[in-house]
């Protein structure tokens, strides 16, 4: 019989060829996999000739992958804390601080040079816990909603299940984040309340007990589950347009520096849509980390829509070379433990066959 639902998934799909002649092909049976041994489909393809230190899906490829996220995130985050500061302090008085030199130069003449590192500490711990969950829970989404789709399904849905598979693992990385992100928001923008970790988290506690900390994890949601599932999806898809398009040779045949080159420039780009995308939700959770009692909507509706995308340049500019870097740092500590790093995706030979395109 035809697989029509295969024609459907193809037209649908807005990467893949508008149009495709079906033939009658026999249905191969899938060979069961060895007892303890990873059945392979696309997402989870690793080359098979690549040195590699573990098997990919394991234990300990998982855990790497979530050191990775922990250097990707905390160091990148921790280096931009300047902008940060002053992207954070626009956004919600932007009647003091006009733009972003004027911003750099009021908190230098204020505070001195040492003012523009405030939040340091909160920032680094927040995002090394927050990398870890969304490049290591990332990393078992993609292979588990891989295994439910089957090699063909992932093929051709790739970039819903790069989008699936980052929401899922942003929502558990947000909440290790929350506490982190509310501290820091506090240090940063009501100066004299508090200048150091020990000094904030224990007055806060005091004042508005544990909610303090957690307040802000919907509007962080709101703010970045779109940024991480752009900032995934983004990528992956890419790197893949990148080595098709623009890349003189097959992966296959760069070196790892050539590899890495190409990780940086997806990321870039994959950053810059990531500040566009979740740029109202971060003024949202700046005001609301600021202001006591205060909820998103009021918040929402006070800021009006200029007012949230007040610092949008800032912001570019600081997720743009953020995204970059983070993925380099996490590619670049595949390459440094040979962990598997799957090859773009290709059609598998299966589908290739139902579609007509192999004879």
């Amino acid at each position: 019989m035809y697989p029509t639902s295969l024609t459907q998934l193809a037209r649908a799909n807005p990467f893949s060829a508008p149009l495709f002649s079906l033939q009658k092909v026999e249905e191969p049976r899938q060979s069961q996999p060895e007892p303890g041994r990873r059945s392979r489909t696309l997402a989870a393809a690793a080359a098979v000739d690549e040195d590699v230190s573990c098997q990919f899906g394991s234990s300990k490829y998982y855990a790497l992958c979530g050191f990775g996220g922990i250097l990707s995130c905390g160091l990148t985050h921790t280096a931009v804390v300047p902008l940060d500061l002053v992207k954070c302090r626009l956004q919600v008085n932007p009647d003091k601080y006009k733009s972003i030199g004027n911003g750099f130069a009021v908190t230098v003449r204020e505070d001195g040079v040492r003012g523009l590192a405030k939040g340091w500490a909160p920032t680094f711990i927040g995002y090394s816990m927050q990398g870890l969950c969304k490049f290591g829970f990332y990393e078992v989404f993609k292979i588990m909603y891989s295994d439910l789709l089957g090699e063909e399904n992932t093929y051709l849905w790739r970039t819903s299940l790069y989008l699936a598979a980052s929401a899922s693992a942003e929502f558990f990385a947000d909440i290790a984040l929350a506490p982190m992100e509310a501290v820091k928001v506090r240090i940063q923008t009501q100066p004299g309340y508090a200048n150091t970790l020990r000094q904030c988290v224990p007055k806060m506690y005091a004042e508005e007990g544990i909610w303090a900390f957690y307040k802000g994890v919907v509007p962080l949601w709101m703010r970045q589950i779109p940024y991480t599932m752009m900032k995934f999806a983004c990528f992956e898809r890419t790197v893949e347009l990148l080595y098709k398009y623009v890349v003189p040779k097959p992966r296959s045949e760069c070196s790892k520096g050539e590899q890495l080159v190409v990780t940086f420039v997806a990321g870039y780009i994959a950053g810059v849509f990531c500040a566009i995308v979740s740029h109202p939700a971060d003024s949202v959770v700046s005001v609301l980390n600021k202001e006591k009692g205060s909820t998103a909507a009021q918040v929402l509706k006070k800021l009006g829509p200029k007012g949230v995308w007040k610092g949008l340049v800032a912001r570019i500019i600081m997720i743009g070379t953020l995204t970059a870097l983070q993925w380099f740092i996490y590619d670049s500590v595949k390459v440094y433990f040979r962990l598997p790093r799957p090859p773009p995706p290709e059609m598998p030979e299966s589908l290739k066959k139902k579609l007509g395109l192999t004879d």
